[in-house]
């Protein structure tokens, strides 16, 4: 956190506002923010299209075997 707000003093000029009233300094903040974000993202290398499906757990093949329901969250992609 330290240092995201460091980036925003420091790189940004976070300190200074270059408008009056409290709304208006809001705004230049939240605009602020939203740039940086933008820049952030842009650095990022692209995601994957499709998530690598795991292989089910040892506990997972027991029920599956038993044909016992599991919930949901414990189903693998491929099922």
């Amino acid at each position: 956190m330290e240092g995201t707000l460091n980036e925003f003093a420091h790189g940004h000029g976070i300190r200074r506002c270059r408008y009056r009233g409290q709304g208006k300094a809001h705004i230049q903040h939240v605009l602020t923010a939203i740039a940086v974000n933008i820049e952030r993202l842009s650095g990022l290398p692209p995601a994957e299209e499709t998530p690598t499906s795991r292989r089910p757990t040892a506990f997972q093949r027991y029920l599956d075997q038993r044909e016992i329901p599991r919930p949901k969250s414990w189903r693998t992609l491929g099922t």
